[in-house]
């Protein structure tokens, strides 16, 4: 279960980014801001995961209050690798599920709790996962990052993924709400409109009420999609209406991060500042805005200004993972070794 609790929906912060593999003077003024909740981490600040112990500890021993964050699915998205265990993308667990159900769930939890194992070990805390969109065979950034085409099997194996994060020590944060897989456009690169049904989207929604429901997500991201079956003007992300059913509807209490909001998804949508202004309006507590210096520190700015008025500021220290301790490392050891194996097994088949 979830440990994280947010205690008002109305907090807010930012999550941001770093320029390389080690702290520069110009990362300062990003982590001076008091607005800043926590750091996420790419491919160009790793290089091994000894540089990445390193990194973690510089800025533990400056912001201790942060957690670091990575997109560390496997397949195609899959930040830190040399040196890490290569993931497979999550469809080949759907494939194996159809043959061997309880097989393709034991191995789900086990992919779970080896990522967070292993990114723990070097200081790292939350992977933006699981990815809850069900595949349609048509998207260009979705695809097999989805588990699967149905709801029901979506939501099997990814509440098993998250309970191996957890036996781990892990949040997770579920993406993207409602669901991105029935477009074909890539948010990354423009905007995407889903123009299907609210029925139609309720099914893709099935897997974010599942793990809502049994108190699995403490975190969610919405998707830069137009769905105009609830609001024809706003992404799901700047969306009042769709956040709100996130809410109230699916009953989640815990913490909505923005996608990143330098992405073309949300680009025609104004200034840094303005598309800041509309994700807090509509609902989101951690802005994510990376790539981009000059951008996060507009967004910093902005946020700044609105805690200054009064707004309460989000605290995401207790998202930290802890790794291992030495009466653990032995069978910790041992567990990784197995889980491998099985997976050399997957991928090879």
């Amino acid at each position: 279960m979830s440990r994280a609790v947010l205690n008002d929906t109305a907090a807010v912060g930012v999550v941001a980014d770093l320029l390389g593999p080690q702290l520069l003077k110009e990362d300062w003024p990003v982590l001076e801001s008091e607005a800043l909740s926590g750091l996420i981490l790419f491919g160009r600040n790793y290089q091994n995961p000894q540089q990445l112990q390193r990194l973690t500890a510089d800025v533990r021993q400056l912001r201790p209050d942060l957690p670091l964050f990575v997109d560390q699915e496997g397949g195609r998205v899959q930040r830190f690798r040399e040196g890490f265990t290569r993931l497979p993308a999550m469809a080949l667990l759907g494939q194996r599920f159809q043959t061997d159900p309880e097989a393709a769930q034991t191995l789900a939890h086990d992919i779970g709790w080896l990522m967070a194992t292993e990114l723990a070990a070097c200081g790292v805390d939350v992977s933006f996962a699981p990815v809850l969109d069900i595949e349609r065979g048509c998207s260009q950034v979705i695809g097999d990052r989805a588990f699967a085409t149905h709801a029901a099997v979506v939501s099997v194996l990814a509440a098993a993924l998250v309970d191996g994060m957890a036996a781990a020590g892990m949040q997770a944060v579920g993406k993207h709400f409602p669901g991105h897989g029935a477009v074909i456009a890539d948010s990354h690169r423009e905007l995407p409109v889903d123009y299907r049904s609210l029925a139609q989207l309720d099914y893709d929604m099935r897997p974010f009420q599942h793990l809502i429901a049994s108190g699995r997500m403490a975190g969610v991201m919405p998707a830069h999609v137009i769905y105009p079956a609830l609001d024809s003007v706003q992404t799901a992300g700047f969306s009042r209406r769709w956040l709100t059913l996130l809410r109230q509807q699916l009953a989640f209490s815990g913490v909505i991060f923005s996608d990143d909001l330098t992405m073309e998804g949300a680009a025609s949508y104004g200034s840094y500042r303005q598309r800041a202004e509309l994700a807090m309006t509509a609902g989101c507590n951690a802005l994510v805005v990376c790539n981009r210096q000059s951008g996060e520190l507009e967004v910093l700015q902005h946020v700044e200004q609105a805690l200054a008025q009064g707004r309460p500021r989000l605290d995401l220290s207790d998202w930290r993972c802890l790794p291992a301790t030495d009466s653990t490392t032995a069978a910790t050891d041992s567990s990784l070794e197995r889980i491998r194996a099985e997976l050399a097994v997957l991928t090879a088949s």
